[in-house]
C-alpha cells in the first residue's frame, strides 16, 4: 500500500442496463480495494457500478463516503453501503469534495458524468492544481477510443508530449490497485512555452 495514499476516488457509471462483465470487474475493483487496505469516496448512489464496486469494499472492510447533490438525494436515489453520507448543494460541489477526501482516482467504464468528472481531474493534475495518480480501469477495452482520442489531442500539439503522464491505462483492477501502490508523488510541467507562447 502506498502510504501516502489513504482514500481513493472512485468515477463509475449508475446504469444498471449494462453487460456484466463490467459488474464483474467492478465487484472486483471493490475487493482488491479493500484487500489493499484502501477506503473509498464516490458519488453516493448504490445503482449501477457505483454500487457494485462500493458494496464490495464495504463487505471487505473498506470505510465508504458518499458525497451526493441535493437535487438527486431529493429524488429518492439511495446511498446504500455508505459508512458515512455528505450532501452538497450541487454538482461542482460535489466533484469538490469528493477531490478534497481523496488521494488518487479511478475511473471505472462510466458515461456523461463519469467522462465529465474525469476530465476535469486530468485538467487539474495538467495544471499542476493536483498530483493525483489517475487511472483509467479499461475493463475489455471501453476505454480504447478515448485513449486514442487523447493521443490525437498531443499528436496535433494540443496538448505536451508528456500529457500521456497524466493517467494510466490499467486492463484489469489489480493493475490498477498495482500502478497506486506503486505511485511516486513528483510535481511535472505538463504545459509547455511551444504549447502557450506564439513563435
Amino acid at each position: 500500500m502506498n502510504n501516502k495514499i489513504k482514500t481513493i476516488c472512485v468515477f463509475a457509471s449508475s446504469s444498471f442496463g449494462i453487460d456484466k462483465k463490467y459488474f464483474s470487474a467492478a465487484k472486483e475493483l471493490g475487493i482488491e480495494i479493500a484487500k489493499n487496505h484502501y477506503n473509498i469516496v464516490y458519488g453516493g448512489s448504490n445503482c449501477g457500478l457505483m454500487g457494485e464496486v462500493t458494496s464490495a469494499a464495504k463487505q471487505n472492510g473498506s470505510k465508504i463516503t458518499g458525497v451526493m447533490p441535493e437535487k438527486l438525494h431529493n429524488l429518492g436515489i439511495n446511498h446504500g453501503d455508505c459508512t458515512e453520507f455528505i450532501l452538497t448543494k450541487g454538482m461542482r460541489e460535489r466533484k469538490a469534495k469528493m477531490d478534497e477526501l481523496s488521494e488518487a482516482l479511478i475511473a471505472l467504464p462510466g458515461g456523461f458524468g463519469t467522462l465529465e468528472e474525469l476530465s476535469e481531474m486530468l485538467v487539474q493534475k495538467q495544471l499542476n492544481y493536483s498530483n493525483k495518480p489517475i487511472v483509467l480501469l479499461n475493463t475489455d477495452g471501453f476505454y480504447d477510443s478515448l485513449i486514442k482520442f487523447f493521443d490525437e489531442i498531443i499528436y496535433k500539439n494540443f496538448a505536451s508530449k508528456n500529457s500521456k503522464e497524466l493517467y494510466c491505462a490499467a486492463k484489469t483492477p489489480k493493475d490498477a490497485l498495482l500502478y497506486i501502490d506503486n505511485y511516486e508523488f513528483k510535481q511535472t510541467n505538463y504545459i509547455t512555452e511551444k504549447l502557450l507562447i506564439k513563435s
